[in-house]
């Protein structure tokens, strides 16, 4: 298969990094979006200006018709996805008992039905190849939980369960599927926080500086590529040594 790669939620934070990587790696990328299609847009632009090939979608992954449709244009316009990297997600903080049915719902409609959604979309073509790789991008909160995110690291811990079953599953037809679970990671989710926070979770880290989109991208990169061929079900931790 050629390298064509969809990364969902790639407008910005850490999918646009994952995309950027890729593209400069030599992938043809799909740059999905929700709402933020000027940032989709900057990035293709940017991208193409360098000599890399992309294009732009858009779609909310927790509606199925919309990921298969932006499927079918990325088939139509580069060919069938041998990358998929499920990276758009929500995320917010509240008290457990302040949760309401509609939130609960909307994060796993988002971080979890969007994985289901855009794997089942993407999985025919790799089926018939034998040949494939998928990326959930997790989150250190699924590996270990966090107070007052409890909605947001059920959603995770979800997408690590998710990943080492399909990856038992579809490793007889050569497709791997593999995790990368972020730590604390400078994006504009850290905007809610406090500002004295942000100082406070980077002296918590072992390496002394909060993570950047940049550092996530390589990690996605890396399992995508050729040197990662052995490599299936496995969570990539990518944290600084946060939860050492």
């Amino acid at each position: 298969m050629e390298k064509i790669a969809l990364v969902t939620g790639s407008s910005r934070g850490i999918g646009r990094a994952v995309a950027a990587q890729l593209a400069r790696d030599g992938w043809a990328v799909c740059i999905n979006y929700r709402v933020r299609q000027d940032c989709a847009e900057d990035l293709a632009a940017r991208l193409a200006a360098q000599g890399c090939r992309c294009m732009v979608r858009q779609a909310d992954v927790s509606d199925r018709a919309q990921v298969n449709d932006m499927v079918h244009a990325l088939e139509d316009t580069f060919g069938p996805a041998s990358l998929l990297v499920n990276n758009a997600g929500v995320a917010g903080q509240a008290l457990f008992q302040d949760i309401t049915d509609e939130l609960w719902h909307r994060y796993f409609s988002v971080n979890v039905d969007g994985a289901f959604h855009a794997i089942q979309a993407v999985l025919p073509p790799m089926l018939h190849a034998h040949e494939g790789c998928i990326v959930n991008i997790s989150s250190i909160w699924g590996q270990r939980g966090a107070s007052c995110e409890v909605t947001y690291s059920a959603t995770k811990a979800a997408l690590i369960g998710l990943t080492r079953s399909l990856a038992a599953e579809l490793a007889p037809t050569h497709i791997r599927v593999n995790c990368v679970a972020p730590g604390v990671i400078r994006t504009d989710m850290l905007d809610a926080l406090p500002p004295e926070v942000l100082p406070q979770l980077a002296q918590e880290t072992p390496w002394s500086r909060l993570g950047t989109p940049e550092d996530v991208a390589r990690a996605v990169a890396f399992l995508a590529g050729d040197q990662a061929d052995f490599i299936t079900g496995q969570v990539l931790t990518v944290d600084g040594g946060f939860i050492l």
